[in-house]
């Protein structure tokens, strides 16, 4: 087993400015919206320290299962799940939570969900990240990740312009297992299901390797290791899903991304004489207020913008914020097309990572699961597309986290 040893050192100046925007973020979501939007903007500070001190990456993980066969990560996200369901599941049965209405993330099983996470899931490969991936390296100072958010957003207005002709491929209604099985059948079910994909898993890299993955330790403990990381996989996993608890519980529906990004290109268009209120997506009586209205009343894009903040800090307690302009030119070409294909597969989809997968997932929704198998597809093709955007990229497997 080996011995990670970090570097300690003082507080950065950008440690100041991530705790100063934070708190201006929170006070200004207080006072322009409530008490909720202000708490759903601090569980984005969290969700980001989080994704980033754990380094919970969809994209690494799913990647270093199909090149190599190891499946910690893989593993932790069933963790993740099986504790999402345990949560969700009675709760959004009952239909409220803590006194409050809630309503989980269940959309169509149809062609669009299946073409939208394939064409998401190569995406995630050649962008470098998954929807939630992206915020949060981006937050931690990755110049590259960008440009993948950018045309992420860009991706996803244009999806927008003609999502009917998608949505009216051949469906089925939303299928929720709760309400087709009942809260416990529903939740064993799914237990099974993880515990297989945990098995196979386990199965695979054993043939591979002859054995499960070591972890490392770290030397780092205590309140120091809180700040500065890293945090176990298993442990990151276990928090991710009690914020998208508390976010159901404030929001009154589950955590997801892509929306927002959605939102935020139609704004950007918008700003050079492009008339997205015009197009059918934007006419719907939820999108059409969250168009006309400042960003800061959006859900969504609070919690994204807190997402980056959490990041930002993160990664400035670690001593790791250190953007590089050096990107290399079929890196940059690969985070172009990564990022359309992110933003356009998202729309088609209902969603990414975080709002078909995990809380699809964690809802009770059919679509999500779809989802997974279509998306993990994208990916293995993805990554075979991998080499020629990133030449000198090692067939080895990357660091997930430490613990």
């Amino acid at each position: 087993m080996s011995v990670i040893t970090e570097k300690t050192s003082r507080p950065s100046t950008t440690v100041w400015v991530a705790l100063l925007l934070l708190s201006v973020g929170t006070i200004s979501a207080y006072s322009l919206v409530g008490i909720n939007q202000a708490l759903l903007f601090l569980i984005g500070g969290a969700l980001g320290m989080t994704l980033y001190h754990a380094s919970f990456g969809f994209t690494s993980s799913w990647r270093v299962f199909i090149k190599e066969r190891r499946g910690r990560g893989l593993r932790a996200q069933m963790i993740m799940l099986a504790l999402a369901v345990l949560l969700f599941f009675p709760a959004l049965s009952a239909g409220e939570l803590f006194g409050n209405p809630v309503k989980g993330n269940v959309s169509p099983v149809s062609m669009s969900v299946a073409i939208g996470a394939f064409i998401f899931g190569i995406g995630m490969q050649l962008g470098g990240g998954c929807a939630s991936g992206t915020l949060y390296t981006v937050g931690g100072g990755s110049a590259r990740m960008v440009v993948t958010l950018l045309f992420f957003c860009l991706g996803s207005v244009i999806a927008t312009s003609h999502l009917d002709w998608w949505f009216n491929l051949p469906h089925l209604a939303p299928i929720s297992v709760i309400d087709q099985f009942g809260v416990a059948p529903a939740i064993l079910l799914n237990l099974i299901l993880f515990a297989v994909i945990a098995f196979i898993t386990v199965k695979m890299e054993k043939k591979r390797h002859g054995s499960l993955e070591t972890v490392s330790t770290s030397q780092i403990h205590g309140w120091k290791r809180f700040l500065q990381g890293p945090w176990p996989l298993i442990l990151g996993g276990i928090i991710l899903t009690l914020l998208n608890f508390a976010t159901l519980a404030l929001a009154g529906k589950p955590w997801g991304v892509t929306s927002a990004l959605a939102l935020w290109g139609a704004k950007a268009v918008s700003t050079v004489g492009i008339d997205v209120s015009s197009w059918h997506y934007w006419q719907q009586a939820g999108n059409a207020k969250a168009l006309n209205s400042p960003l800061w009343q959006d859900v969504t894009s609070m919690m994204n913008f807190g997402i980056m903040l959490g990041a930002l800090l993160a990664a400035s307690l670690a001593g790791k914020f250190a953007p590089n302009l050096n990107i290399p030119k079929r890196s940059l070409i690969a985070a172009v097309i990564g990022g359309l294909l992110l933003g356009y597969g998202a729309r088609l989809a209902y969603g990414c990572n975080i709002g078909a997968y995990f809380s699809g997932i964690a809802s009770g929704s059919l679509h999500g699961w779809l989802w997974l198998i279509c998306a993990f597809t994208g990916n293995s093709f993805g990554v075979k597309l991998r080499p020629f955007f990133f030449p000198g990229e090692k067939p080895q497997p990357e660091k997930l986290s430490s613990c």
